[in-house]
């Protein structure tokens, strides 16, 4: 994996240590720098990237403009020397806001960001059969045939798998059954989805598990146990 990426600031030492900071990683590729947005713009039309380093206050147009003019958005990491440009970027749904001067230990933590939503990103266009979550700060590529089910704990949940110990991450229950394939995953209690293909029994507004596990059906999901009958 290697994104494709371009650099726009107005000051030349600022343009020459983006390009030497992003020289340090192999998952970077630097395919063109710019000391203007008017000429970048134009490049972007033709030859769309991956990830943009923006400058905010350039001439001309400024950074923020330059990305909301975009009709196909980047991942966007804003370079700026003034603070108080923060809130409209992120209102543009901007990765990160990085203040000059630039350290390489802030700018390494905020490429790994731009990484791992990358990797969210391509997740999309996968096929239906894994899911990526967050834990122990990095990205955990889970197998859906190896969810047993899925478990709320407040603000956490616990995915308990077939195979090792279980994945927790900062997610609510709801977050996590908009990412599941509706047909092969449904909620049967505030506090817990399961794979309908593991389901071996409904008795007693009790779901029976293949492991041999039982799970309660909630009140505001018996639903369930009208499906499954019909089955």
């Amino acid at each position: 994996m290697q994104l494709k990426c371009i650099a726009i600031d107005d000051e030349p030492l600022s343009l020459a240590l983006i390009q030497e900071y992003v020289s340090r990683f192999p998952a970077l590729r630097l395919v063109q720098t710019f000391d203007d947005a008017v000429s970048a713009a134009g490049f972007l039309r033709q030859h769309p990237v991956d990830l943009l380093f923006v400058d905010i206050n350039m001439p001309d147009i400024n950074g923020i403009d330059l990305v909301r003019s975009l009709a196909e958005k980047p991942i966007v990491i804003f370079i700026t020397a003034h603070r108080k440009f923060a809130v409209e970027g992120f209102e543009l749904e901007a990765l990160d806001y990085l203040l000059k001067p630039l350290s390489f230990e802030r700018f390494s933590r905020t490429v790994q960001r731009a990484l791992d939503h990358y990797r969210y990103r391509q997740q999309a266009a996968e096929p239906e059969d894994c899911l990526f979550v967050r834990s122990e700060y990095k990205l955990v590529k889970i197998a859906l045939r190896d969810i047993i089910y899925i478990e709320g704990l407040q603000d956490y949940i616990k995915i308990h798998l077939a195979q090792g110990k279980p994945v927790m991450t900062l997610m609510t229950l709801k977050a996590m059954q908009e990412k599941l394939p509706p047909t092969q995953f449904r909620r049967i209690h505030r506090s817990y989805i399961i794979p309908v293909a593991r389901v071996t029994a409904v008795v007693n507004r009790k779901v029976s598990l293949d492991n041999s596990l039982e799970l309660p059906i909630g009140d505001s999901y018996a639903g369930f146990m009208d499906d499954w009958a019909r089955r």
